[in-house]
């Protein structure tokens, strides 16, 4: 196994006079499959095609992209494996320190717009090379979109770019086919009819059915036009039953093609037995290495998609609701090659994906017809359809647990807690808390109010205290002593102070500490960005109040985090805003007492509508539990929010 090219000598090392593909990528090159970009040029590879890595070039310096000349076939484009902008900044919009996706955690390697920036320096030397644009960025971006940070409806990624050619998704199958077509000669712009694309024309094909949604004009000039625009847009997401989207633009259109279909099972292998080097290019061992390689170097990918439907996760926009998962032997072949890594200590840090314990599509159907439209699988309740089964899931962990120099196996990329009580059977949620959890179990219920809730699209907290009650019953059955670390959001969109406080007062009963506090944050292409644009709930129309106010969503922040002296007097003017007083004083019900404590921060200064107030959030650790919780053997996973 050897990485690909990232010099034009390299190039020439390897015999070759020109790449097919020059690849331009806002991260630092890791040749490992949970980077979309070592994803894309390996499927390449495999298919005959040479590639070229551009990572992190000077967008200053139009030069900085002509490394290796002119591609035969034209270049990619990818901002990163994040959004460059929530790369780059908070939900207070204040400038991170680091990036985890950059050599050393160096923040400032790559612009803001990260994928827009780079297809304009491609174009000031190259006129009439095709440019493909991929990645998270591109995927949520195609379409008109809410942008959080310069506060402004915006175009589709395809226009600002000026690509020509749009890959949304994960892009396997979708690059193998446009690379086929420009190998056969083919114009870029002749290139309309692949699923998972997103194209420019300047008049639509009438033998195609196609929904025309409103112009970019009329959704800048009426938000509730944007929400019932974006309603359709989530209506089509199904790579079964999905129309083709067209967006007037002037006298053009951007139109996106229906989703590719999931990848088989056979497929999804494939991908993860392309000759990975599983590591960064080793031109960052002087820099420190790429931090971000060190949560998913030890954890196993076992599926795609979700079908859980947070509102405020984009994951139908990009992977789908559809599930796809790799075999057990496929998994245990990388695990087998995991153990033998000089660096490994024993212990899997994760097997699991956007939600660990889906290993099938949720019924039967979606597999030839597709997700329910008018339907969620797991919203308001379960689907009566829905098959609730995690046996597949226990078989794969007990494999993973029998082999020679694995000491853990660890579940830490989030579960479905309301997914885990529709299985009738225990088995897994037995396993679960004898083998698979180092300490503490995060999970998100995200708040209690139920009235906050049905805006995330989460259950009742009635389904997550029942959930709670088991876990420690089973800790107290097996004789753990285990905690839970939930994850909780501030100002999402239907949350008033009214329910900040009810979340308070849950958090008091419970006994909790919470450090893992996030507020909701605006990102592009998901429901609850687009309530907090509108007002409106798209789903329904219906009039949603919105946190906007900076001092407002500290003060939310902080009454969830009332126990730390320095939120004092943003909890009391809360409460006291709220009319809730009977919760200041020295009653057992009391959130803050009435005399502040010796140790705080000054009374903060209101700040004015728009200007950030709050200071960066903290950086996310375990919460303080009423027993001290046992120490990980190993460097958690990140953990997702399901």
């Amino acid at each position: 196994m050897s990485f690909l090219p990232i010099c034009k000598q390299d190039m020439l090392d390897r015999g070759w006079q020109q790449c097919d593909f020059v690849y331009v990528i806002g991260d630092a090159y890791v040749d490992h499959p949970s980077f979309g970009h070592a994803i894309i040029s390996r499927v390449l590879e495999s298919h005959g095609y040479t590639v070229g890595i551009i990572s992190q070039p000077d967008w200053k310096n139009p030069k900085s992209i002509d490394v290796y000349g002119r591609p035969r076939l034209g270049f990619l484009v990818s901002g990163g494996n994040m959004d460059s902008m929530v790369n780059h900044y908070s939900v207070t919009k204040h400038r991170r320190k680091t990036d985890a996706f950059t050599p050393g955690g160096v923040m400032g390697k790559r612009p803001d717009y990260a994928t827009v920036v780079y297809c304009n320096l491609i174009r000031q030397l190259y006129k009439d090379v095709p440019i493909l644009i991929g990645g998270i960025e591109a995927s949520l971006r195609r379409l008109a979109h809410y942008d959080y940070w310069s506060e402004s409806l915006k175009r589709s990624i395809l226009l600002d770019s000026q690509a020509d050619l749009l890959m949304y998704g994960m892009g396997e199958k979708s690059i193998v086919e446009i690379a086929e077509a420009l190998n056969a000669g083919m114009d870029v712009k002749d290139i309309t009819y692949i699923d998972g694309t997103v194209f420019r024309a300047a008049e639509l094909d009438e033998s195609l059915p196609t929904i025309v949604l409103p112009s970019y004009e009329s959704l800048k000039a009426n938000k509730r036009t944007y929400a019932e625009s974006f309603k359709l847009q989530y209506g089509n997401c199904d790579p079964f039953t999905a129309k083709r989207l067209a967006e007037p633009y002037g006298k053009e259109f951007v139109v996106q093609n229906p989703p590719q279909k999931p990848l088989t099972t056979q497929e999804m292998d494939d991908v993860y037995a392309l000759p990975y080097c599983r590591a960064y290019h080793p031109s960052y061992e002087k820099a420190g290495g790429v931090p971000a390689i060190e949560e998913v170097k030890f954890s196993l990918v076992s599926n795609r998609g979700c079908f859980g439907a947070c509102s405020f996760c984009a994951l139908t926009f990009h992977q789908g609701r559809i599930i796809q998962t790799r075999s057990h032997e496929s998994i245990l072949a990388e695990a087998e090659l995991m153990a033998k890594d000089k660096d490994f200590k024993g212990y899997i840090h994760d097997v699991g994906g956007p939600t660990a314990n889906f290993r099938h599509p949720a019924c039967e159907k979606q597999l030839t017809k597709g997700a329910c439209g008018g339907r969620q699988c797991l919203y308001p309740t379960p689907c009566k359809n829905m098959k609730a089964d995690h046996s597949d899931y226990v078989a794969l962990l007990r494999k993973l647990r029998k082999i020679p120099g694995v000491k853990k196996v660890f579940v830490r990329s989030g579960i479905r807690f309301d997914y885990l009580l529709a299985d009738k059977k225990d088995t897994f949620f037995k396993e679960l808390v004898q083998f698979h959890i180092s300490g503490q179990l995060k999970v998100a219920p995200e708040h209690v109010s139920d009235a906050v809730l049905s805006r995330m699209g989460k259950p009742k907290n009635a389904v997550y205290n029942q959930f709670v009650d088991k876990y420690y019953r089973l800790n107290k059955q097996y004789g753990m002593n285990q905690f839970l670390v939930p994850y909780l959001m501030s100002s999402h969109p239907g949350s008033t102070l009214k329910e900040a406080i009810e979340l308070a007062e849950y958090i008091r009963e419970m006994g909790y500490n919470p450090e893992q506090v996030q507020d909701f944050y605006p990102t592009p292409s998901t429901l609850s960005t687009v309530m907090y644009y509108t007002g409106l709930d798209p789903r329904t129309m219906e009039k949603v109040y919105v946190p906007t106010d900076p001092h407002e969503k500290a003060m939310q922040r902080a009454l969830i985090q009332y126990r730390n002296p320095k939120n004092y007097y943003l909890v009391k003017e809360a409460l006291i805003k709220a009319h809730r007083e009977d919760l200041i004083g020295s009653g057992p019900k009391c959130l803050i007492r009435a005399v502040p404590p010796r140790v705080t921060s000054a009374p903060p200064a209101k700040s004015l509508k728009g200007k950030p107030a709050a200071k960066a959030a903290p950086k996310k650790t375990a919460p303080t539990p009423k027993k001290s919780a046992p120490k990980s053997p190993a460097k958690p996973a990140r953990a997702k929010r399901k």
